[in-house]
Parts: structure tokens; C-alpha cells; sequence
């Protein structure tokens, strides 16, 4: 230890001594090279190529969930009779892609319905029953709001079933 080295407050000499070893090593060895612009571009790439692959795997999810939903809801048969209006029973879907997702329900009864507004994040109003001829019972005749108007997640919906 040299005796011009000025003493810490609070300090044993063994515990300066340590210190101004460590320091006189660190002082006396070669830093190591770091490609740091390197290591920048590696991280920001691995990090771009991250964001990307997630955002592929949402899309795909997410338009693979609207198209079950459409496709689904569509798929199942609907009254044949010419006074069911469908434009009254479908909502449109905003918000999930670039244009609405339009979704009939047109004849589906209330838990297809209910799971339908649970997938698209809807809450479910009031549940009305009304007379319409042409239609099966407890099967769906209209929603409010429906379409062309655009409903968004979280946006309540009120039902109107067949009651015949």
C-alpha cells in the first residue's frame, strides 16, 4: 500500500490494502473487445424477426377465429322462408381487420348467439321475444344494433328471438 494513497473513513489497512490491489490490477489488464455495434444489430434483428413471427401467429389466429365464426354461423341451416330478413339478424365486426367482418345470425338460436358475442368480445343486451312469421322458435330474428352499422369490442347488442 502505498502511504500516499489517501485512507477510506471507516476502513481496516487490510481492507484499503485489498482495494488498492484490485484497482492496480484492474488498471494494469486490457479491457476486452466488445463488437457492441454488432451485438446492437444481431439484438435488434433477432428482436424485429420475434415481433414479426408473433404478429404472423396473431393474424393467422385471429382471422382463423373470424373465419370459424362466419363460416360456422353460416353453415347451419337457416329458414327457407322469403320474409326472414338477414340484414336485420347480422352484425358487423370492426376492429379485428382492415373491413368489418359481417356475422349472421339469422336463425341460430340463443347459445350459438351467446358464443358468438363472447368470441368477438360483445356483451349481450336485452333478450326480447317478438312474433315473426316464418321463422323457427327461440331462434334469432333481430340484433340491434345490426348491420351496415360497425360494432366494435365491448359494445352491448340486444337480441330479438322468434317467439312462435
Amino acid at each position: 500500500m502505498s502511504s500516499y494513497d489517501p485512507r477510506s473513513s471507516g476502513c481496516t489497512p487490510f481492507e484499503e490494502e485489498l482495494i488498492n490491489a484490485m484497482n492496480d490490477f484492474a488498471r494494469s489488464t486490457d479491457s476486452p473487445a466488445f463488437d457492441t455495434v454488432g451485438m446492437v444489430h444481431r439484438t435488434r434483428r433477432r428482436r424485429a424477426t420475434l415481433v414479426a413471427a408473433f404478429s404472423a401467429v396473431l393474424i393467422a389466429a385471429g382471422g382463423g377465429s373470424a373465419l370459424a365464426s362466419i363460416s360456422g354461423s353460416t353453415s347451419q341451416t337457416t329458414p327457407a322462408a322469403s320474409t326472414v330478413d338477414h340484414a336485420k339478424a347480422t352484425f358487423l365486426l370492426g376492429g379485428v381487420t382492415k373491413e368489418p367482418i359481417a356475422v349472421d345470425l339469422t336463425g341460430q338460436d340463443l347459445a350459438t348467439a351467446k358464443g358468438q358475442f363472447e368470441k368477438a368480445q360483445l356483451k349481450l343486451g336485452t333478450i326480447v321475444k317478438v312474433v315473426s312469421p316464418g321463422c323457427k322458435p327461440t331462434s334469432v330474428v333481430e340484433l340491434t344494433p345490426h348491420s351496415p352499422k360497425i360494432v366494435v369490442k365491448g359494445d352491448t347488442v340486444n337480441v330479438k328471438l322468434c317467439a312462435r
